[in-house]
């Protein structure tokens, strides 16, 4: 089968000839038809650090796709050969305390697909048939392929209650455009999204936001006078890892507001303590997705709405087939884009 592979360790990745994964009693084989690029990926393939310290060459990379179901493994009975499927990319122990309560997103040994075992940036990806989500036949695969980050944005998004609140959004990447979507389809009053990119901006625009401003010409506080607000954000989405979009949403809550933070900053940071305590600010910390109330979640949304599925499938603004994998890194790292989406059918 073809395979993009992190040979060994160094940027760059390769399309190779690999064998066909095998598959274990517990097991499911998906002939991968697409795949998101995520930023994860980008990091791999340039060979940062963190790549350096966490990936063990050799490696498929790849952990956004959907498929189909070719082969299932002796012991497997929720999943049919023929069915369509995306994949819940990370695997857990099943053992540690959280696996054990029911807590699966919080397992301690958790295993991801693209990253600690071989991914779907390849004609097959294996993965156990419990991190399998069947999904319906007639599913456009460029949305299948989308459900990993979709699921960062409604878990993000859905942390708090946020029908009638005022919500802000910092960072305007495909996750943080469809956590706009997603908040206008739950019933916010406000939805503004904040960044420097107006490509991305206008992503958000479409997507449903009321206010999408770059934060280089127009303040937050611009915004919500804009908007004829008298108080501050409800419900913060931090989505950029930005320390200063953080300071910014921090500066424009409303007392006893709540805050999701989802975007990974590159160093740590100070954070104004004096103000989350006085204004009895929550934080919460979000990563991946709850295993699997999100999944049900972004299902059973999509399927009752058609604006949400138009508005999470207007995020993907890059098609390229597999062999054109340098110039979908290549889009997927200008900024100039919303999801990338790599064609292996």
């Amino acid at each position: 089968m073809r395979a993009l592979v992190k040979q060994a360790a160094g940027p760059g990745l390769d399309l190779i000839e690999r064998p066909r994964p095998t598959v274990g009693p517990g097991e499911v084989l998906i002939r991968v038809e697409r795949a998101g690029l995520c930023g994860t990926d980008l990091h791999l393939e340039q060979w940062d650090d963190w790549a350096a310290s966490t990936v063990t060459a050799p490696l498929v990379l790849g952990h956004e796709f959907f498929g189909e179901v070719v082969e299932v493994g002796a012991a497997v009975t929720s999943v049919s050969v023929g069915q369509k499927a995306s994949g819940e990319g990370h695997v857990v122990c099943g053992t540690c305390r959280n696996c054990r309560a029911g807590r699966r997103q919080l397992c301690i040994r958790t295993s991801s697909v693209g990253v600690n075992r071989d991914g779907a940036f390849a004609d097959y990806v294996a993965i156990p048939a419990a991190n399998v989500w069947v999904q319906p036949d007639d599913l456009d695969p460029d949305l299948g392929a989308v459900f990993d980050p979709l699921g960062n944005a409604v878990h993000t998004t859905l942390s708090f209650p946020l029908a009638g609140e005022d919500v802000l959004v910092t960072g305007a990447g495909p996750i943080g455009v469809m956590s706009a979507a997603i908040a206008r389809h739950v019933g916010a009053r406000h939805v503004v999204v904040t960044d420097l990119s107006d490509y991305r901006l206008d992503l958000a625009r479409q997507a449903g936001a009321d206010l999408a401003i770059n934060v280089s010409r127009t303040s937050v506080a611009d915004a919500q006078r804009q908007l004829g607000m008298r108080e501050g954000f409800d419900i913060g989405l931090e989505m950029s890892g930005s320390p200063q979009a953080m300071a910014d949403m921090l500066a424009n809550l409303n007392h006893g507001a709540r805050v999701a933070m989802l975007g990974l900053p590159k160093d740590p940071f100070a954070i104004d303590w004096g103000r989350v305590i006085t204004r009895m600010i929550t934080i919460k910390g979000i990563y991946g997705r709850e295993m699997y109330d999100t999944w049900y979640a972004m299902s059973s949304m999509l399927q009752t709405s058609e604006r949400l599925r138009t508005a999470v499938s207007s995020v993907i603004t890059h098609r390229f087939p597999a062999e054109k994998w340098q110039e979908a890194f290549d889009a997927a790292r200008s900024g100039v884009c919303g999801k990338v989406v790599l064609d292996w059918s």
